[in-house]
C-alpha cells in the first residue's frame, strides 16, 4: 500500500524513516508548500514523487493513505482537502484544533467512505494494550486514583506559543495526558476542574487537571510546556500502584505491590513506535472501514470536546475559531 506524507517537518522525517522500515508499504510520495522542500526531503527518504503543493499531493489517486503532518492550526484544513479529493488520512495529533473542526474531518470521512484516524500513537501502541491486561488482571486491587504528567522544555518553538497555530501546552501535551486517564479509566467524567498559565501570547505553558469519575475514582494530570518532567503515568490500587514509564512512548511498566514485589514489563522493540498507527490505519482500510478500533471516531470527539471545554473555562480562543 502506498503512503503520502504531507508536511515535511521534523514529524514527518519521522514517519518517512518508519514507513521507509516497514514491510509491505511504500513511502510513494511527499508534498510540501515548497517543491524545493519536497524534491529535498524526497532525495533524503528514496521518495519517487515530490509535490511542490498540498493540492497536488492530494490529487495523486495512486495514494492509499495520506499522514498529514503539518501544525495543529492546519489538520482541518489539510484533512478536509485531502477528503475532497477521496484520499484516506491519518492526522498527526491533535487530530484538528476544536471538536467542530472535527466533527466536520469525520462527516466527511464517513460520507464518502473514507479513512480518518487520529495519530495519537500512544493509542496505538503494544503497552496500552499490556496495561489493560494488568489494570483487568486486578493485581494491584481496588483502584482509587491516577497521576499524569509530561512536560518538556519546549516553549521556544513557535508553533507553541502562539494562538494563530493552535498552540499551547493543552492540545501538544495534555492531549496525551488526557488520552491515558480515558484508556486507564474510560470517560465516565462526572466532574472537572483545572487551572492553567498562559504566556504573553495568551496559551498555556503548564495546566492542572483533576477529573472525577462517576464510580468516584479520580486521574490529576499535569502538563508543561517549560519544564521537563518525570513523563510518568501511575495508577494506585489497595494491594500496590502500576508505573508506566513515559505516557508519550512507554519505556516500560512496573508494577510495585504493598508487599515489595516488583514485576516489570519491557517495551517490545520498535521502529519508532509509529508504525502501529500506520498499520492499524491500513488495515482499517483494507477492510474498508473509516475508522479503526485503537482511536475511534467517537473517541476522538470526546477528546477534543474536552480540551475544548478546558479551553473555554481558561479564557482560550484561538483567532481563527
Amino acid at each position: 500500500m502506498n503512503i503520502g506524507i504531507l508536511g515535511a517537518g521534523g514529524i514527518a522525517r519521522k514517519m518517512a524513516y518508519t514507513v521507509n522500515n516497514m514491510e509491505n508499504v511504500t513511502l510513494a510520495a511527499i508534498g510540501s508548500r515548497s517543491k524545493e522542500k519536497a524534491e529535498e526531503f524526497a532525495k533524503e527518504f528514496g521518495i519517487p514523487k515530490a509535490y511542490g503543493s498540498y493540492e497536488e499531493l492530494a490529487g495523486d489517486s495512486s495514494l492509499d493513505l495520506i499522514y498529514i503532518a503539518t501544525p495543529h492550526s492546519r489538520h482541518y484544513e489539510d484533512a478536509m482537502l485531502c477528503l475532497e479529493n477521496g484520499r484516506n488520512i491519518l492526522a498527526e495529533k491533535p487530530f484538528t484544533a476544536n471538536a467542530v473542526q472535527a466533527e466536520k474531518v469525520i462527516s466527511l470521512a464517513e460520507k464518502n467512505g473514507l479513512y480518518a484516524g487520529e495519530a495519537i500513537w500512544t493509542r496505538y501502541l503494544p503497552m496500552r494494550f499490556k496495561l489493560d491486561e494488568i489494570i483487568a488482571s486486578g493485581v494491584i486491587g481496588e483502584i482509587s486514583s491516577l497521576t499524569a504528567n509530561l512536560g518538556y522544555s519546549i516553549s521556544h518553538v513557535e508553533r507553541l506559543i502562539k494562538p494563530e497555530l493552535a498552540g499551547g501546552a493543552l492540545l501538544d501535551l495534555g492531549v496525551y495526558t488526557i488520552n491515558f486517564a480515558f484508556m486507564a479509566f474510560g470517560t465516565e467524567v462526572e466532574e472537572i476542574t483545572s487551572s492553567c498559565t498562559k504566556n504573553e501570547y495568551g496559551v498555556d505553558t503548564h495546566n492542572s487537571i483533576i477529573m472525577k469519575y462517576k464510580d468516584g475514582r479520580t486521574a490529576v494530570l499535569h502538563s508543561n510546556m517549560n519544564s521537563n518532567t518525570d513523563l510518568k503515568g501511575i495508577i494506585y490500587g489497595s494491594k500496590g500502584r502500576i508505573e508506566f514509564d513515559n505516557i508519550n512512548n512507554c519505556e516500560g511498566i512496573s508494577v510495585i505491590l504493598n508487599d515489595g514485589t516488583v514485576e516489570k514489563y519491557e517495551t517490545p522493540p520498535q521502529i519508532t513506535g509509529f508504525e502501529y498507527e500506520a498499520m492499524a490505519s491500513l488495515k482499517a482500510i483494507s477492510e474498508g472501514r473509516s475508522e479503526c478500533s485503537e482511536m475511534p471516531h467517537a473517541e476522538i470527539l470526546r477528546v477534543m470536546k474536552t480540551m475544548d471545554n478546558l479551553r473555554k473555562e481558561w479564557g482560550i480562543r484561538y483567532p481563527f475559531e
